[in-house]
């Protein structure tokens, strides 16, 4: 399988397959931090603006990994589960938005997101194994009511093609290998992305398109 030498390799080939979204009436949405650096590649070549989705699963009491929703600064998307309690809901709300903000304040200071209505939506990720957490994370977004919804990877396993491709406008991904051995799998250099590199990468772009 072919391996990405790292993110920013990665988004350049993903802006690739995305060139009908020059110029669109649009923003990119970079899930934080990985895809930041794959997303800071696609907003400056498709002259978008760059937001981080301040979005974060809610995980059952049982099984933190299992998503059974999504929480954003002022909505949320919740399935119902018998076993869950709404005090459980109620309390992991709160928690997930205190980091949020926090998340909010470091990245974006006292600027507020572009907002999402009435958009084009390029959301990207480094890479999608399950797409668990990403489906509930759409469901979130379409509560802004954009007008589409495209999901941009450079990889995602076979096995979740389906179930992200039947939830959103259009799934673009730069490798579906025949045997997915993680995320990480298909770089050579995956590591850790750091809050300074995050933020490293916002302020950069935002001064080229103001340069523009």
């Amino acid at each position: 399988m072919y391996r990405f030498v790292n993110r920013s390799e990665a988004g350049r080939r993903l802006a690739a397959m995305l060139n009908k979204y020059r110029n669109v009436n649009g923003v990119v949405l970079a899930v934080p931090r990985g895809a930041v650096p794959v997303a800071y590649e696609v907003a400056k070549e498709l002259h978008l603006p760059l937001e981080i989705v301040l979005v974060k699963k809610i995980g059952h009491p049982n099984n933190k990994e299992y998503a059974i929703g999504a929480v954003g600064l002022t909505e949320q998307f919740i399935v119902p589960h018998d076993n869950v309690s709404a005090s459980y809901i109620q309390s992991e709300t709160e928690s997930v938005r205190a980091r949020l903000l926090e998340m909010k304040q470091k990245f974006l200071g006292e600027r507020e997101p572009e907002s999402l209505t009435g958009k084009i939506l390029l959301l990207i990720d480094d890479g999608i194994a399950t797409g668990n957490t990403l489906l509930a994370t759409i469901q979130l977004l379409k509560k802004s009511m954009p007008t589409k919804i495209v999901v941009a990877v450079p990889v995602i396993a076979k096995g979740a093609v389906e179930k992200i491709s039947s939830a959103v406008d259009e799934l673009v991904a730069v490798l579906i290998p025949d045997v997915f051995y993680g995320v990480g799998g298909a770089y050579i250099d995956f590591s850790e992305v750091s809050d300074e590199e995050v933020a490293d990468c916002l302020q950069k772009l935002q001064r080229l398109q103001q340069a523009e």
